[in-house]
């Protein structure tokens, strides 16, 4: 009888262990456009992602973006996840391998009247391990791997997102303090004309309300002028803030990168929509959030299931007393226990009904990345070429309001204009002037949006992440 009970345990757990449970879809394909419907851009050389930013040759660019890398608190929390996902996925792992355990103990005492004191003395190793028969432990591994490398992926999407925030915010400022410029050039020529007027009035060669007028302008212009600095200066300090620059290098950096100023270069973009999914780090967690609530579905379906535990131990006792020494060492294989849920109150059930609506979350998720991903290329693009066809109209429509501004003055100084078509010139000036100042910043946030909606230059092939630097 003993003989046969050795057999048929063993042979029950073979039996149990061909036995499986179905995940749900691991993947999912998101739809996507056989082709992009707006222009792709047309340039002669295109510059790889990877290295956008060291392609453009503007080392202030570079250092920013470098500094906010390494202070950024959420790119801290994207490694802090990292770090939470590969402890999960080690403890995963460890549930499929057998545990160990060390015991001592000592006892000394005098068990019955007149007899000595006795010391016993035990040492040993004990074992158990659960013998993943339907797969619940190695679905909680999976999921716990598949989100691990999600994490990963969001990481250098934190990292990404970060330059291209640093980027959009060095441009604003840059165009910020050519339009200041511009505010302050235009404010001394109007208190210059003021001027003119005021000592023509006081010879009675111009009215008095000529001479307010210019006043006004001239007080315009100069308000105008403070407006625009005090705008520059928020969006350096908001740059101090996103880089943790002392604010009087950031400024002296900045006065580096106005003189040096360029625009950035052209980028490379893929023909084929579906291509896109393959760059942008966020889809693919997506992704991998799919594949771990589908391993966690398969997972909570095993728990239904029964349970096969084998345990066992080694050890050695040792038994003193009145100077005479017993020992004996002891093993044991077993109990092979097998467990089966009856009644749980419908927990179980519960269970697998969540991790269903974790995985349809997750899947609907998924879709809705993929339709952001196309829509942030398209939105690029059209804000791209928007700005490509409106470039040489307003280059031409700021040439020449500068020149009519110019002859209106020359036209002015010799009394040959009003002062009121001089001010009505100037205003168009200014207008197309800072037109163009914001064209060229429009477009060069437009190449950076394109930059995001792309990856980044994110490389699945190199998804293993490195210890980034941190600042506290």
């Amino acid at each position: 009888m003993t003989i046969r009970r050795s057999i048929l345990i063993p042979a029950i757990a073979v039996a149990l262990t061909a036995c499986s449970t179905t995940s749900p879809v691991t993947s999912s394909n998101g739809s996507v456009p056989a082709q992009w419907q707006a222009v792709l851009p047309a340039t002669e050389k295109n510059t790889d992602l990877r290295n956008w930013w060291q392609a453009s040759g503007d080392a202030s660019l570079l250092e920013l973006i470098e500094s906010a890398q390494k202070v950024s608190p959420t790119i801290a929390q994207a490694w802090s996840r990292i770090e939470t996902a590969r402890a999960a996925r080690v403890a995963s792992g460890a549930t499929l391998l057998p545990s160990l355990d060390a015991v001592a103990n000592a006892t000394r005492a005098k068990n019955q009247p007149g007899m000595p004191v006795a010391t016993t003395s035990q040492a040993g190793l004990q074992t158990a391990w659960e013998i993943d028969v339907f797969g619940a432990n190695r679905a909680t591994n999976q999921a716990a791997q598949a989100e691990l490398e999600g994490t990963q992926a969001l990481w250098h999407d934190a990292r990404i997102s970060v330059a291209a925030e640093v980027a959009q915010l060095y441009f604003s400022v840059i165009s910020c303090q050519q339009t200041a410029d511009l505010s302050w050039q235009d404010a001394k020529s109007r208190a210059e004309t003021a001027r003119l007027t005021e000592l023509s009035a006081q010879a009675g060669m111009s009215s008095s309300a000529t001479s307010a007028l210019a006043r006004a302008s001239a007080a315009e212009g100069n308000s105008r002028a403070i407006q625009q600095a005090a705008l520059c200066d928020l969006d350096i300090k908001a740059l101090v803030a996103l880089t943790a620059k002392p604010e009087p290098d950031l400024r002296q950096l900045l006065t580096i990168a106005q003189a040096s100023f360029k625009n950035l270069l052209p980028l490379a973009v893929t023909t084929l929509p579906a291509q896109l999914l393959a760059q942008r780090p966020d889809v693919y967690a997506a992704e991998k959030e799919v594949a771990t609530a589908s391993a966690q579905v398969g997972a909570a379906e095993a728990r239904r299931y029964p349970r096969l535990t084998l345990s066992g131990s080694i050890g050695t006792m040792r038994y003193d007393v009145a100077g005479s020494t017993t020992r004996m060492d002891t093993w044991s294989v077993g109990p092979l226990a097998l467990t089966l849920p009856i009644f749980n109150g419908g927990q179980t059930t519960a269970n697998i009904e969540a991790a269903k609506a974790r995985y349809l979350n997750a899947t609907s998720n998924y879709h809705g990345k993929v339709r952001q991903a196309v829509r942030e290329v398209e939105e690029a693009l059209v804000n791209l070429n928007s700005t490509d066809a409106r470039r040489l109209d307003s280059e031409i429509s700021a040439k020449g309001y500068d020149q009519a501004l110019q002859a209106t003055a020359q036209r002015y100084n010799k009394g040959m204009a009003s002062l009121l078509e001089l001010e009505d010139t100037r205003r168009s000036a200014f207008a197309s002037q800072s037109a163009l100042i914001a064209l060229q910043l429009e477009r060069n946030r437009a190449w950076i949006a394109l930059y995001r909606a792309l990856g980044g230059g994110w490389d699945l092939n190199a998804q293993a992440a490195t210890q980034p630097q941190t600042n506290s």
